[in-house]
Order: C-alpha cells, then sequence, then structure tokens
C-alpha cells in the first residue's frame, strides 16, 4: 500500500499547488510509491487553478500544476493521511488546530525549519524561483526519508 502526502498552505494556489507537482514529477523519477496531493487552510481559492505566478515557474521546470484545483483542508482530512505537511508555522499551526495529531514542516527537510514565504504577497513574478528551489530541495528530501524510513 502506498504512503499518502499532502502539502497544505494559506489558499492552495502558490505553495502547495508547486509541492505537490514537483513530488508527483520526483516520485515518477524515482518510482516511489506515494500518493500526493494538496490543500489549503483557507476557503477562498476553493476550485480555482495555481496562481498565474506559480504555473509560469513550475512550466519553467518542466512540471505542469494548471490542472490543479484549490482544496480546503478542514477536519474531514484530519488523520487520512500518513504524511500532513505545512509549508510555514502558521499552516502547521492551523493544521494542529483541526486536531491532526503530527504535522510536518516542509521547512525541517532542507531549510533549518524556516518558513517557505509565501509569493502570492510578492511584487510580480521576482523571488517565485526562490519559492521553487526551495520547495523543490524540501519536497527531494522529505520524500527520501519517507522512503528511507527516516519519518
Amino acid at each position: 500500500m502506498s504512503k499518502t502526502i499532502i502539502f497544505v498552505c494559506l489558499g492552495n494556489i502558490c505553495r502547495s499547488p508547486l509541492a505537490e507537482g514537483i513530488a508527483k514529477r520526483y516520485c515518477e523519477e524515482q518510482a516511489y510509491d506515494f500518493e500526493i496531493s494538496s490543500a489549503g487552510t483557507g476557503t477562498w481559492h476553493i476550485g480555482n487553478p495555481p496562481c498565474e505566478n506559480s504555473i509560469k515557474v513550475a512550466h519553467q521546470n518542466g512540471i505542469d500544476i494548471s490542472m490543479q484545483r484549490g482544496v480546503n483542508f478542514d477536519e474531514s482530512f484530519v488523520n487520512k493521511y500518513d504524511y500532513v505537511v505545512g509549508l510555514d508555522d502558521s499552516n502547521v499551526m492551523n493544521i494542529k488546530k483541526l486536531g491532526q495529531e503530527k504535522v510536518y514542516k516542509l521547512g525541517d527537510f532542507g531549510f533549518e525549519g524556516k518558513d517557505v514565504p509565501d509569493p502570492y504577497f510578492f511584487d510580480g513574478f521576482e523571488g517565485f524561483d526562490k519559492v521553487f528551489d526551495m520547495i523543490d530541495v524540501c519536497v527531494k528530501n522529505l520524500l527520501n526519508d519517507i522512503k528511507n524510513n527516516k519519518i
């Protein structure tokens, strides 16, 4: 049975869709049998595609996230995944408030526990590439740790 992993940010239109896309591609490349998804703790973007700049930076890196749609991480998601991964401290706290006992923080897998900054509030495209690179490193480290039973 495959492991289930969900990446959670605030709106599910910037960071967590990138994490989902990166993770799916890496799992395919490494033949990892993981089920990957993403969601947001907020409800503003349910059903919406990822933001234009996330789609663009993913495309520049050979990943298509354009078909993803925003999903809300609510009480029905609690304890349904093997690994719940928040993109920043606020996301982790919001997930735990819903009753999820174990939550990982993506920045703990390559960036010394730093938050992955929310690029939605950036002025223009600049910075999305840095966020992509940070997510890319952390997602690969996380997936390798799961595959190697380190977490």
